[in-house]
């Protein structure tokens, strides 16, 4: 199989964060990693680890030797991605249609929402205590009103109003819960709480008459989760040509679009805890685990903006990366970005060492840019950072761009920096 192919079903396997992280661990478990319950006695014993928290996934390759005067090299990404949440009590009727409730989940750019076949998936917890995870299919769809009756030039949708997708029409017994149930095989009754989003439920495709290009939901920020996960197969399955004793760790958090704030998220306690409890478990007492983070990096990689042609304004003009060109360094002076020279320096060699084109990311001073995990998991932890990730068109949309040599290099560079 192709890696183009794989990332593809790894973005159809996974519409909501609880899914990727799942199937992260999943390979990395058929890869010979092991599960870590994390109300077990920690494990840093040599070969691969992962441990799911909700949404989130965290694994490390422990090589042989390696000890408290060891470093972590770090990759850090989000598994979560801008859609439409559904509310506690999401079924309701209006006009003879039953429609699903649901608020707005991060930046989601509006308009791309509509008109298009919408799966929910996410996770279920039952009566009994027990949690799955659901993947409906094509369930919902968002209409948009027909231009007959709009006739104003600009689309401005209101959130509350305008957001709420069609289950039904005509047939007040459906709801969406109890498509959900059947799905799973139970009663709606038996379901206690629920965790559920859309997605699109179109496959991702690969296109173009020269560069080839990829059109999938979710790739913000499924591209960089995807990538790391190879590099840290690729690093794992060659350990034997590793010269460093460094742990090497894949972080993928949750909620990062909606500020990381969370047990799950970049802003909570997560990658600390892992480090912490595998710095201990390798004998390294609190003053040797310092030293361990002083010898740390970490390379936060999340979707980075090309140059839109249309809009080519809205970038800097010195600053143009685009797709098909390579990765990108994200660089920003108010620290939006964790990048600073040392930590490009570093990330910008390992690309030369996995022969990898770069290009770098500077806002327009007049247009602000977003921000990653980078400068929360740094000031968090006190670990150098460096903000990468592939070049994208149509952010935050339910079905973005990028380009697929583009995907391919990330990949390729992350394994570099893992084994370099």
């Amino acid at each position: 199989m192709s890696t183009t192919q794989d990332f593809l079903d790894f973005i159809a396997a996974s519409p909501s964060s609880y899914h990727a992280a799942e199937e992260v661990a999943r390979t990395l478990v058929d890869a010979g990693f092991s599960r870590q319950d994390e109300s077990a006695e920690w494990s840093a014993a040599p070969g691969g680890h992962v441990m799911v928290r909700g949404g989130a996934v965290m694994a490390w390759f422990v090589p042989e030797g390696a000890g408290p005067d060891s470093g972590f090299r770090i990759i850090g990404s989000h598994t979560d991605s801008p859609g439409l949440a559904l509310k506690p009590t999401p079924d309701f009727d209006s006009a003879g249609w039953q429609q699903v409730a649901v608020e707005v989940y991060g930046g989601v750019l509006l308009h791309s929402w509509f008109d298009r076949e919408l799966t929910v998936g996410g996770q279920v917890v039952l009566r009994d205590g027990t949690r799955h995870l659901v993947n409906t299919g094509p369930l919902l769809r968002l209409p948009s009103l027909a231009i007959h009756l709009y006739r104003k030039d600009e689309f401005k949708p209101d959130r509350q109003r305008h957001m709420q997708p069609v289950l039904s029409v005509g047939t007040p017994e459906t709801s969406v819960m109890g498509a959900v149930g059947k799905q799973l095989g139970v009663d709606p009754e038996d379901i206690a709480s629920f965790n559920l989003i859309t997605a699109d439920a179109q496959r991702g495709e690969v296109f173009g008459a020269g560069e080839k290009l990829i059109a999938a939901g979710r790739m913000d920020n499924l591209s960089s989760v995807h990538a790391s996960l190879r590099a840290l197969l690729a690093a794992a399955k060659n350990a034997d040509s590793i010269e460093h004793k460094d742990i090497l760790v894949m972080a993928a958090f949750d909620h990062e679009e909606v500020g990381s704030s969370s047990r799950y998220g970049a802003g909570g306690p997560i990658l600390g805890d892992i480090l912490t409890r595998t710095a201990r478990a390798l004998g390294a007492n609190e003053e040797q685990r310092f030293q361990m983070f002083a010898r740390s990096s970490c390379v936060s990689a999340d979707a980075a903006h090309s140059v839109h042609p249309n809009y080519a304004e809205k970038h800097d003009p010195t600053h143009h990366p685009i797709i098909g060109q390579g990765p990108v360094t994200k660089i920003n002076g108010n620290q939006r970005y964790a990048s600073d020279a040392n930590t490009v320096a570093l990330w910008e060699s390992a690309c030369r060492r996995a022969d990898v084109p770069v290009q770098r990311f500077v806002g327009n001073n007049d247009v602000p840019c977003g921000s990653t995990i980078g400068p929360i998991s740094a000031t968090r932890l006190g670990i150098p950072t460096v903000d990468v990730g592939v070049p994208m068109l149509s952010m935050h949309s339910a079905r973005e761009l990028v380009g697929e040599r583009d995907q391919l290099w990330l990949g390729n560079a992350l394994e570099a920096y893992l084994v370099g």
